[in-house]
């Protein structure tokens, strides 16, 4: 009899001390996930003041020399429209550290913020989370094993790739083609 009552003395102990852990936990994860909502719904208090949002809804359909006429850039054209890669640590944008927002370069839509950037070493802009609604996703094979390629929602340019090896508090890397964004700082 000893011997159950010492056991579930031990229990009840394990299950305190358990629960005593799991608390903050619990309350460090519900604060990132209240601040990663609170980034990702006030984006546009990072805008200039009379910058013109374009909605996703309206897709953007244009014919290949149209888009050649735009995206000057032939490396943004690759990218945009082909779906190819720059060279790492070839974009001015990987060490922008200013208040803004980045937007599509082939359409205008905002995709990331300033406060999503993080830098990931690899030598392409990475981004924690995206705006909501910005991006799309599918799934790659070009490298034989499957990857996440995300592209704009409003005129279906390639971005880049989605990773699980990014920081709290999602643990996803957004990592982006500098040339498929532009930047637009808060004071401009």
């Amino acid at each position: 009899m000893q011997r159950r009552d010492f056991l579930s003395a031990i229990t009840k102990v394990a299950l305190g001390a358990t629960a005593t852990l799991s608390a903050p936990i619990l309350w460090a994860n519900n604060k990132a996930s209240m601040m990663l909502d609170e980034i990702q719904s006030q984006w546009r208090t990072l805008l200039p003041e009379g910058f013109t949002v374009v909605s996703a809804e309206d897709k953007l359909k244009l014919s290949k020399d149209e888009w050649r006429e735009r995206l000057t850039l032939p490396l943004a054209y690759d990218v945009l429209r082909r779906e190819s890669t720059e060279r790492p640590f070839t974009s001015e944008l990987n060490d922008e550290k200013r208040e803004g927002v980045f937007v599509c370069a082939g359409c205008d839509l905002p995709v990331f913020t300033s406060q999503m950037k993080f830098d990931s070493g690899t030598g392409w802009p990475s981004f924690f989370t995206s705006i909501p609604n910005a991006l799309e996703t599918k799934k790659d094979f070009k490298l034989i094993l499957p990857r996440t390629e995300y592209h704009c929602a409003k005129c279906g340019g390639h971005h880049g790739h989605l990773f699980k090896d990014g920081p709290a508090p999602t643990g996803e890397r957004w990592c982006n083609n500098g040339v498929a964004l532009r930047f637009v700082a808060k004071n401009s």
